[in-house]
């Protein structure tokens, strides 16, 4: 029952920050710390590392549905204009994963192994609010409002470069990428936008990666405890991108960067306490 409750939870965490600027990874790996610390019965590492990758994938059905309509426009087929539109999109979607595959391929191993603490994660939510308070308050920042299709391809792999940092628990994939989309110019709305659409190809392959590596290991309870999580994650995070969407049409950021701040200081202040008594 243990494991299915913390699936139930996970993919509620996951709905909801995965679409947000606050770091899906971080807010995982803290709820899963906070079970450790209540006492509850130890994951297995394997599994766990494997459940917050896969149930990211139930954040991508929640994408191609919400978004259907230029991902998949019904008319795709029918007028090459529309068609080409949509290769375009497509593609620069998938180009722009290029440069995060490349580094997280040589670097993801010792990443995990020097950055997966709470210190790490609170210093890069801090310093990622931050970041979001200053281009947010940019006065003088100059916006391009072309959809993402058609983002020049210096704009698309900067994003790529962008999205990189992500692979640092706390950095937030959706926030490297919309900040660097805002440093870069673009506006607010194409940054968001496209942020999502990276995320697409960037987690299918993350999450299917991980299932090929992980689950012929896996025990029946820790495949339903996985296909639980993936529906609690898709449902969530369908509503979350309607009103993230809808938010941002009039709102900054900026509340973002404060709650990142705010946590940051929570937890290094928890972990300074901890480490003194």
């Amino acid at each position: 029952m243990f494991l299915y409750i913390y699936s139930v939870i996970q993919g509620i965490v996951q709905g909801i920050t995965e679409l947000l600027p606050i770091s899906s990874t971080a807010h995982l790996i803290l709820v899963e710390k906070l079970f450790e610390a209540l006492g509850s019965q130890p994951l297995n590492k394997n599994f766990s590392k494997m459940f917050d990758v896969v149930i990211q994938f139930g954040s991508i059905l929640a994408f191609l549905i919400y978004f259907h309509k230029k991902l998949i426009p019904p008319e795709v087929f029918r007028k090459k204009e529309v068609f080409q539109s949509t290769f375009m999109l497509w593609f620069k979607a998938c180009a722009g994963v290029i440069p995060a595959a490349i580094v997280g391929f040589i670097g993801k191993d010792w990443i995990q192994g020097k950055f997966y603490n709470v210190t790490s994660i609170a210093i890069a939510l801090g310093v990622g609010g931050i970041a979001i308070l200053l281009v947010e308050s940019w006065k003088n920042r100059k916006e391009d409002s072309v959809p993402a299709e058609k983002l020049p391809w210096k704009k698309v792999m900067g994003i790529g470069l962008f999205q990189c940092l992500a692979l640092f628990p706390g950095v937030s994939r959706s926030a490297s990428t919309i900040i660097g989309g805002l440093m870069l110019g673009v506006s607010r709305q194409t940054a968001v936008e496209y942020s999502f659409f990276l995320a697409i190809p960037t987690m299918a392959a993350a999450s299917g990666y991980s299932l090929l590596k992980h689950a012929s290991g896996l025990s029946l309870r820790e495949c339903i405890a996985v296909g639980i999580g993936f529906f609690v994650s898709f449902l969530v995070s369908w509503v979350i991108v309607a009103l993230f969407m809808r938010f941002i049409r009039t709102k900054t950021l900026k509340v973002f960067g404060w709650y990142r701040i705010m946590l940051a200081v929570i937890l290094l202040f928890l972990t300074w306490k901890a480490s003194v008594f």
